[in-house]
């Protein structure tokens, strides 16, 4: 799914994306658009293609706030930001930096496929360390994750994955796939 930011800003030719105000009525757009849920899990591009500017409390109002509410109902959606320009982009790195958060971004090409696929924000080193080994892998687990990585970070309980793995998936960097009582992950970009 790709929702172009720029037609939900609303006030002039949605260029500039700016106010909590606004942010407020398009998180109410974002979440009306992304009423029907997917049967599997799926990336929804926040596309912010022909904005020039977006302000932190917009984002923080409308992106963040989707991000979370979506996160919280354990939707199939993913929110990714979308060929954001390096305005854009700077500012919900410093937003998502200053909470200790982050987001994935990337751009798409003609035929909605994402490439340059990129985190936005910081993660603490385990949470970086988990991200990369489930980017790497392409799917896993936390048993997976503690029989092979455990020793040399010393992370002998498989707990300790599985919160790192739950961490991520609620910030929407990685996907939650349920099989019964044990859950897997896969990175976001990886083919199902």
């Amino acid at each position: 799914m790709r929702i172009l930011m720029r037609d939900l800003g609303g006030n002039g030719d949605g260029r500039i994306l700016a106010g909590a105000l606004t942010g407020r009525k398009v998180l109410a757009k974002l979440v009306d658009r992304s009423s029907t849920e997917p049967e599997r899990p799926e990336p929804v591009f926040l596309d912010f293609k022909e904005v020039d500017v977006a302000t932190a409390s917009f984002l923080r109002e409308s992106v963040l706030a989707f991000r979370d509410t979506i996160r919280r109902r354990r939707s199939n959606l993913y929110p990714v930001i979308a060929n954001a320009n390096d305005v854009v982009t700077d500012e919900l790195k410093l937003l998502v930096t200053s909470q200790g958060n982050a987001l994935m971004a990337c751009s798409l090409d003609n035929n909605d496929q994402p490439f340059e696929e990129r985190l936005l924000g910081d993660l603490d080193p385990k949470q970086r360390l988990t991200f990369d080994l489930v980017r790497k892998r392409g799917i896993t687990d936390a048993a997976e994750l503690m029989r092979e990585y455990g020793e040399r970070e010393k992370t002998k309980v498989q707990t300790a994955w599985n919160n790192r793995l739950s961490s991520l998936a609620g910030m929407g960097l990685v996907v939650e796939l349920s099989q019964g009582r044990t859950k897997r992950y896969r990175y976001l970009f990886a083919e199902n």
